[in-house]
C-alpha cells in the first residue's frame, strides 16, 4: 500500500512539473510576458516611403526617419513597438525619447516613420529600438550631418 501511494504521488507531482512547463512554454506566466518565436530580421533606414534609398546618415533637412523591418514568425496579433530615441545632439539631453508607435500584425514587411517637429533636425547621433510584446529585439543607429 505505501509503494501506490508514493507512485501515485510521484505521478501528481509529474502532472504539476508538465503543466506548469506548458503554461511556461505557452506565455502563460500571468505576470503579462509571454514567449514567442516572433523575430525582426533586415531593419534598415530609408530615405523615401517606399525604401528606394537605404541610408544611415541623414541631412537636417531631411523631413522624415523611415525605418523597415520584416517580422518573422509571428502569429496575429504580435506587437512591435519602435522608440526613436536622440542619443546626442550638442545643447540636447542625452538619450532623450523623441517618440514612440506600435504596429500590431504577423508576418509582413512594416516601417516606422518619425517626421521631424522642427525646422530641422539636430546633428547628431540617433537610434531606433525595436521591441517585440516588450522584449527589444534589435537597435538601429544612424547619424543626421
Amino acid at each position: 500500500m505505501k509503494n501506490n501511494k508514493i507512485v501515485i504521488l510521484m505521478a501528481v507531482v509529474a502532472l504539476l512539473l508538465a503543466s506548469l512547463a506548458c503554461n511556461a512554454v505557452t506565455g502563460g506566466g500571468g505576470d503579462g510576458s509571454s514567449l514567442t518565436t516572433a523575430n525582426i530580421t533586415n531593419a534598415h533606414l530609408a530615405r523615401d516611403v517606399d525604401d528606394n534609398s537605404q541610408t544611415t546618415t541623414y541631412a537636417p533637412g531631411d523631413a522624415t526617419f523611415y525605418c523597415f523591418f520584416d517580422l518573422n514568425n509571428a502569429p496575429d496579433g504580435t506587437v512591435v513597438r519602435g522608440v526613436w530615441t536622440l542619443v546626442s545632439a550638442e545643447g540636447y539631453d542625452s538619450n532623450s525619447e523623441i517618440d514612440s508607435a506600435e504596429i500590431t500584425g504577423s508576418d509582413n514587411t512594416y516601417y516606422f516613420s518619425l517626421d521631424r517637429s522642427a525646422d530641422t533636425w539636430p546633428v547628431g547621433k540617433y537610434k531606433i529600438d525595436l521591441f517585440i510584446n516588450d522584449s527589444l529585439m534589435q537597435t538601429v543607429e544612424f547619424e543626421v550631418q
